[in-house]
């Protein structure tokens, strides 16, 4: 298992401020417990450590994809090819422990761990940092912590607690039980919970409501497994309704997803990167996911408009979930994309300019006849055809649009993204539906559909939700109505125990290939770490 010994210090100095700091040309980059324990800016950069990792293990959504395992194969995400061959990942096809993806999610939240532990373990050793500095920032390990620990018990089942710092070589590591890992990711947060502050004075820290968030989804998760407690839900639905109290939802969902308000009272947590190109590491991915290669039809160019066509796809049941009225349609996918540049297109054998700015692509809701499609200068794709090779791209859907960030450069996948868009990790929208799911959970289907009509009416929705249509897939396709891109899906359909179904229901590349299975609620083991570990790490079931 990867590890550190010496304290690895943040490389990029400033992070809480927004990433705009200026950094000194010094060596930082490696100092040990002596160099530091009496400095207490080095201490803050030791938290602000954990920070970066954290930040840089959940940024890659191309290119690298380090963060498939967050949605793909899924029922709302699937790969950008057509409906043919097969994809470890996305089809569940020959998944194993050599999986490239699956070793780099374990070695990220490892990593985030190792550096948690430094903290935790080192703190009360620099006596010349003050007390409140030092529990605010142990507080914030912890959470990280807890992440971590959460992402791989949800991915791997139970896995090495590791609770301090590794000071020497070691190799024999053991497995705890999944139960143990709760245990500890639960005592972390409320630990945690005592400690950070209820509203830090910088932007981008960790605050009380960021830990209760996660605490009430680790605590929501853990209400279906075997080893729940029979208060977690009512926890849960507390935890939330605290969050929801603290954290107004922004108006309007235009108004949530507009980059000119990124930093509006319903965030809770988000990574801060910048314009600062060394302080902003690889950059914000996101405005690169669920996009085509829309640059290759007539009068497109490959820009810094739309900036990358490269990523995974939406299903076609996702743009399905959207009622006439609601709101979070427009404000999440085009289904016009305007031309670039003008062009001259072809229309019943005779030539028609088009000038830029004027309609290059549409994606109309119903389809088309071939004869309206015909009559206009302009590519259409009606939905059944989205991974029809159409002899331009061989796949072609709206396009996401609430995570662009106008006028960063097209990169190439193995180039940093440079976005400098804040990632939203935690929001009071997604407050809302974990509260309405432990309502639901607990039998109160009343307060369930109180929150889900609330959150509706967000998005234009007025009709009431009655509390008898609320069940497990009506709060799952509201997740994905406000939520796809943002959190983790794949989680939150094997909690609710739908991975399997709705994805080889809706998703078209798994459902070809009809390979997923029980197996699959647990991904395998890395083989290096068993290798490493002299096999004392025990791989999943059937892997």
């Amino acid at each position: 298992m990867k590890y550190y010994k010496l304290i690895i210090v943040l490389l990029t100095v400033g992070i809480f401020a927004g990433c705009e700091s200026y950094l000194e040309e010094e060596n930082n980059s490696s100092l040990s417990i002596e160099t530091v324990e009496s400095d207490p800016e080095i201490f803050n950069q030791l938290v602000a450590s954990i920070y970066e990792r954290a930040r840089e293990t959940t940024t890659k959504y191309t290119g690298d994809m380090y963060y498939v395992l967050e949605d793909l194969g899924t029922d709302v995400v699937t790969r950008g090819t057509t409906i043919s061959g097969a994809d470890e990942i996305n089809d569940y096809v020959n998944l194993n422990s050599t999986n490239w993806a699956v070793g780099v999610y374990w070695g990220n939240q490892y990593s985030v761990i190792a550096a948690a532990n430094v903290i935790i373990d080192n703190a009360e050793e620099m006596e010349a940092v003050p007390t409140d500095t030092k529990t605010r920032g142990i507080g914030e390990a912890k959470f990280f912590r807890a992440l971590s620990y959460f992402n791989l018990a949800e991915n791997y089942g139970g896995v090495p607690l590791v609770l301090n710092q590794v000071r020497s070589a070691e190799t024999q590591y053991f497995r705890a039980s999944e139960e143990e890992v709760y245990t500890q990711i639960v005592q972390d947060l409320q630990e945690a919970l005592t400690a950070v502050d209820e509203i830090p004075g910088t932007y981008g820290r960790v605050s009380k409501d960021a830990v209760r968030h996660l605490l009430s989804k680790v605590l929501l998760t853990r209400g279906y497994k075997s080893f729940g407690s029979a208060t977690d839900y009512t926890e849960v639905a507390a935890l939330a309704e605290t969050v929801i109290s603290n954290h107004a939802l922004v108006p309007s969902f235009e108004e949530l997803v507009d980059i000119d308000n990124q930093r509006n009272p319903e965030v809770i947590f988000a990574y801060l990167f910048g314009s600062n190109s060394v302080s902003r590491g690889w950059g914000n991915s996101k405005h690169m996911m669920y996009k085509f290669r829309y640059f290759d039809y007539p009068g497109m160019v490959r820009g810094d408009k739309y900036q990358k066509g490269l990523g995974p796809a939406p299903t076609p049941f996702y743009y399905s979930l959207f009622d006439e009225n609601d709101e979070r349609a427009e404000a999440t996918f085009r289904r016009v994309i305007y031309a670039d540049e003008d062009y001259v297109a072809n229309v019943g054998g005779s030539e028609v300019n088009v000038s830029a700015g004027d309609t290059a692509i549409y994606f109309p809701k119903t389809a088309w006849t071939q004869a309206e499609i015909d009559a206009v200068p302009y590519a259409v794709i009606n939905p059944e055809t989205y991974f029809e090779n159409d002899g331009v791209t061989t796949v072609h859907y709206p396009m996401f649009k609430k995570f662009d960030d106008p006028g960063i450069p097209f990169t190439q996948p193995d180039q940093s993204s440079q976005g400098e868009r804040d990632m939203v990790i935690m929001r009071a929208g997604e407050a809302y539906l974990i509260a309405a799911e432990a309502y639901l959970q607990s039998g109160n289907t009343t307060d369930a559909a109180a929150r889900l009509t609330a959150l509706r009416s967000r998005a234009g929705l007025t009709t009431t939700v009655a509390p008898g249509d609320v069940d497990l897939d009506f709060i799952l396709d509201e997740r994905a109505r406000e939520l796809t891109g943002e959190v983790n899906r794949w989680m939150d359909l094997k909690r609710t125990g739908k991975l399997i179904e709705r994805t080889l229901q809706n998703n078209p590349h798994a459902a070809l290939n009809n390979a997923l299975s029980s197996k699959h609620l647990l991904r395998p083991i890395p083989q290096t770490e068993i290798d490493n570990t002299g096999g004392s790490i025990e791989q999943n079931p059937d892997y």
